[in-house]
């Protein structure tokens, strides 16, 4: 009975793996945890992108997907204000790709290479909420030039990086485009660069690393 009152409470998880094997031994492995249920499986980042949210609890991303990477999915997550908590389980250890991830919203990252006791670890952590990802100095995480903007210069800077003028900038987003000069001008001292090819150049650096 209290095992059936766990399966029914169990934390559904979206798993997103292009590896067939990987994707078997999960399976196997979460079926025998009472608390955590494979709802669904696919090999895309847009599968999840798209999906409804109503059947997921968390997703675990591969670092390699077959039409993405899992920082472009988290990318993507973030921009549409998704409600779904994310666990990187990668194969790339480099301390970058760690802060990528953790800069884009997820809130678990786990290295393949660890014992499966770690996996569950970080998975059962995630979905009560907290953030479980391996050791890294946090001040690190934010510490590009990127950090000093907040998030209305960050919605302009992307938008700028589209190659749209101005007046173009404003109309999308309701504002003059003197008030729209005013923020790029804050943009720039900011980062400390002269003109806008500067500051995409460095916008495009951060997301794309």
């Amino acid at each position: 009975m209290a095992e059936d009152h766990l399966r029914s409470q169990a934390t559904r998880v979206f798993l997103l793996e292009a590896n067939p094997l990987v994707v078997s031994a999960i399976t196997g492995l979460v079926a025998a945890e009472a608390d955590l249920s494979l709802a669904r499986i696919s090999d895309r980042g847009t599968d999840l992108i798209t999906a409804s949210e109503d059947g997921i609890d968390l997703a675990v991303i591969a670092w390699e997907l077959s039409d993405m990477k899992a920082v472009d999915v988290l990318r993507r997550l973030k921009a549409k204000n998704s409600t779904i908590r994310s666990v990187v389980f990668s194969n790339n250890r480099e301390p970058s790709a760690l802060r990528q991830a953790v800069r884009l919203g997820a809130r678990g990252y786990c290295y393949q290479q660890e014992d499966i006791g770690i996996f569950f670890t970080t998975l059962r952590a995630v979905a009560a909420g907290h953030i479980c990802i391996p050791y890294i100095d946090l001040a690190s995480v934010n510490d590009t030039p990127l950090a000093a903007l907040n998030a209305r210069e960050r919605e302009l800077l992307d938008i700028l990086s589209r190659g749209w003028t101005n007046q173009q900038i404003a109309n999308r987003i309701g504002m003059s485009e003197n008030t729209v000069k005013y923020y790029l001008k804050n943009i720039y001292e900011k980062l400390n660069v002269r003109n806008r090819s500067m500051a995409v150049a460095l916008w495009t650096r951060e997301v794309q690393n």
